[in-house]
């Protein structure tokens, strides 16, 4: 771990974090989907200010959400960026209301280590990185010295249509995995996503989803699918967003058979009616 003063996790961080990995251990794990932005490509806008935000996170849950994922700015396809910041800005009037009247872990979607160590300062339980800790060089530290489990996403600056998408995914979660350890993150605080939508072409990610278990089985870590409402769908159902739920939960389905255990979504009250079906099914 490189220089600077650690920071050791708050008790009420610590047993959040804790509980929500053996959540992830024991059964299937629903995150649900808190935006609060002005542009995300399907809620964005709806839930920014603190009464909204608060009142969806309770809803979420109530629905069955395991955890919350906070996102102050949009990774859709062709957004703008903005600074750690603006990031910063948009969550200060909302996130300590969230952590302090929802009964719930939460994560921060974001790539940017002054954001994350923002967040985990206030209570946060897991730092949901789309870069998989390699586009601030910061954030490998900022994970380990906080003591936040980690989402480490496959993500791509470009789409190669000839690249084998699984093979570059391993050489990507080698890499971050590197640094993890280089930094001092415990394994056992890692989840991998193979991010789909993400610098891929429809094969490709149809290709990374079939993966789902040979990812699992090579790393032994935990898998994230992030579908939900997804572009994939529009190119295989030709279904405009508000019209992408039941291609988001097939597609759900499909990977929890292939051994994914975390599901970021939407749509929570709806994913959980459907696994609640699948495992009377598969399990009796």
């Amino acid at each position: 771990m490189s220089g600077g003063q650690t920071i050791p996790p708050t008790a009420a961080m610590a047993a959040r974090r804790d509980s929500f990995l053996r959540i992830v251990a024991e059964r299937r794990a629903l995150m649900g989907i808190l935006n609060v932005t002005p542009d995300s490509f399907s809620d964005g806008g709806r839930f920014v200010g603190r009464d909204p935000a608060v009142a969806q996170a309770k809803k979420l849950v109530a629905d069955g959400a395991d955890i919350v994922d906070v996102g102050a700015e949009s990774t859709r396809p062709g957004h703008t960026p903005i600074s750690a910041d603006e990031e910063i800005r948009r969550l200060a009037p909302l996130l300590d209301a969230l952590l302090a009247e929802v009964d719930a872990p939460f994560s921060i979607d974001t790539y940017k280590a002054k954001t994350a160590r923002y967040a985990v300062e206030r209570g946060v339980s897991v730092i949901n990185d789309v870069w998989g800790l390699q586009r601030d060089p910061a954030m490998a530290d900022t994970v380990a010295e906080t003591g936040a489990a980690v989402v480490v996403m496959h993500n791509r600056d470009g789409v190669d249509p000839a690249l084998d998408i699984v093979s570059d995914m391993k050489r990507f979660f080698d890499r971050s995995l590197d640094l993890a350890r280089q930094a001092g993150i415990l394994r056992a605080h890692v989840m991998l996503d193979p991010g789909i939508g993400f610098g891929k072409t429809k094969e490709q990610n149809l290709a990374a989803l079939r993966a789902t278990d040979r990812l699992a089985a090579e790393y032994g870590l935990p898998v994230l699918i992030g579908v939900s409402r997804k572009s994939l769908f529009g190119l295989l159902l030709g279904a405009n967003v508000d019209a992408r739920l039941i291609g988001t939960i097939a597609a759900n389905l499909a990977t929890a058979a292939r051994g994914a255990r975390i599901f970021r979504v939407h749509d929570v009250a709806e994913h959980r009616a459907a696994f609640a079906v699948w495992d009377a099914i598969e399990h009796g």
